[in-house]
């Protein structure tokens, strides 16, 4: 048996939409085989059909060389198939063990043996090196931690075939790293991997081979050792893609944001923001590099209006903003991509017309004597779709929370930046994106600092921070350790700045 799962001509229809156009894929047993794909190319869609959430409208699947009807998740389960889905699906305020074993209590009489469940998540997290503790609540351990426990979910059930859906969407570079490791341990005990991503680095970290899927359709499978990262790129978009961010060098002008002594607190009520002094300038983008949860988050929610400010100044172009409202500060030039594009970016049940007017909807031509003109809305969200090349089953109809994570992001890009503000905020804004879309919204914020707007970005891909800046300012416990130009910056330097270290200064030196 070479083949442990093959998927054969899988066709998948939603309206409007062809998700998965006679797509094939054969994976091996033992193997970590990636599927890459653009936003919205039929990725998960593709693997939503092997793990049972959607029926194909033709095709076979095959599981260890038998033809399988896999008509809901239970049946997947059977079949020793799991998935980690990108949105995490745990209860938050139950443990690690309560939700490891939902729906299948062990129980004894009426009673659930949580100790005894406890003690086997203990022995798999040993033997597969996750060091999660079982007793642990969802709501307070990290976004990596939450992710080993929807690794321990799949082996609780004996999952032997494994799914990761866009896994490192989420994760700091250091549990990158250990993700990768954990994978490879995972293949190593006799498991198989189906790795869902855009990532090529991550690919050519892991992976053995790789299936490439354009626009619903199968492009080609191939050796990942054999196969140049540049060559990746050009099966998944169809064109050759440039790595390298094309920008000239950066012309400086007035100050846009100046922020003085910042303090803010994060909902614990510890001070995320300590003290904290920055300026941008018209015309530069400065780029904000540290490990997450040194008070990036607060920082930009703070500048935004969505978080309070415990004492310092922020102004925007020489006005005092500090304890202006949302809509204010907007008005006032700011544009904001937040990091969590759901909390903050869209409302998912709305219409993705009526989302790309969230912050103009009450201003002439979208609204006039408090009525809203669904006319101007949605030829405004039809250009901008356009231009930006968002992509969805009914166009400006749909959903939003309908959409794929990358064209829900690409959407909040092309509102934020249509309006073109004196300061964008960018919070992680490539976070899900493929190479094809990370190389577009790069050229858009070099386009937006060439009209003399001011960029403040933020990013854990140290890449992105030093090809994209003009300036970078690395934050450490809520302060500012140093600001460094782009250019000159090292990967050793910044990473020694991100621990707290500062290696250009002499004991002594202030």
């Amino acid at each position: 048996m070479e083949y442990i799962i093959e998927m054969i001509n899988i066709r998948k229809e939603f309206p409007g939409i062809i998700a998965n156009d006679n797509i094939t894929l054969q994976v091996k047993l033992g193997e970590i085989h990636a599927l890459l794909g653009e936003n919205g190319a039929g990725k998960s869609t593709l693997m939503s059909v092997l793990f049972g959430l959607y029926q194909p409208e033709s095709g076979e699947i095959k599981v260890r060389g038998e033809k399988v009807n896999i008509d809901n998740p239970n049946v997947a389960n059977e079949l020793g198939i799991g998935m980690v889905h990108q949105h995490f699906k745990l209860v938050h305020n139950f443990t690690v063990t309560e939700n490891i074993i939902l729906g299948q209590e062990p129980t004894e009489g009426m009673k659930i043996n949580i100790e005894k469940a406890a003690k086997e998540i203990k022995n798999l997290s040993e033997l597969y090196g996750l060091e999660v503790d079982p007793y642990a609540k969802i709501e307070d351990i990290t976004v990596g931690m939450q992710q080993r426990v929807e690794i321990l979910k799949m082996l609780y059930r004996n999952a032997e075939i494994l799914i990761f859906d866009e896994p490192t969407a989420a994760l700091t570079p250091h549990e990158i790293m250990e993700l990768m490791e954990i994978m490879k341990k995972l293949v190593k005990e006799g498991k198989s991997i189906i790795l869902i991503t855009h990532k090529l680095k991550e690919i050519k970290e892991v992976a053995d081979r790789c299936t490439i899927i354009r626009r619903g359709k199968y492009v080609d499978t191939v050796d990942v050792d054999t196969t140049s990262e540049e060559k990746l790129a050009s099966l998944m978009v169809g064109r050759e893609v440039s790595f390298e961010v094309e920008k000239g060098p950066a012309d400086p002008g007035n100050v846009v944001l100046s922020i003085s002594n910042l303090v803010v607190e994060d909902s614990r009520g510890l001070k995320a923001v300590n003290g904290l002094d920055l300026e941008i300038r018209e015309g530069e983008i400065l780029g904000i590099a540290g490990v997450d949860g040194n008070g990036q988050a607060e920082l930009l929610e703070a500048i935004s209006g969505l978080r309070k400010v415990e004492s310092g100044k922020i102004e925007l172009l020489g006005k005092d903003i500090t304890n202006l409202s949302i809509r204010s500060r907007t008005e006032t030039g700011i544009g904001h991509i937040p990091q969590d594009r759901h909390r903050y970016g869209l409302v998912l049940d709305f219409r993705l017309a009526e989302n790309m007017v969230l912050q103009t909807y009450y201003m002439n031509p979208y609204s006039q004597n408090g009525l809203l003109n669904n006319k101007a809305i949605n030829n405004k969200a039809l250009k901008l779709i356009n231009e930006f090349d968002v992509r969805s089953g009914q166009g400006i109809e749909t959903k939003a929370r309908a959409m794929s994570g990358g064209n829900q992001q690409k959407a909040i890009i092309a509102r934020e930046v249509d309006r073109s503000p004196a300061l964008l905020i960018a919070g992680q804004p490539t976070r899900g994106l493929d190479v094809g879309a990370i190389e577009f919204i790069h050229k858009k914020l070099v386009e937006e600092r060439d009209k003399g707007r001011a960029v403040l970005l933020v990013s854990f891909e140290l890449d992105e921070i030093m090809n994209v800046s003009d300036r970078i300012a690395v934050i450490f416990e809520g302060k500012i350790v140093d600001v460094v130009n782009a250019q000159n910056a090292t990967e050793n330097q910044l990473g020694l700045m991100m621990a707290g270290a500062n290696p250009d200064k002499k004991e002594g030196d202030m």
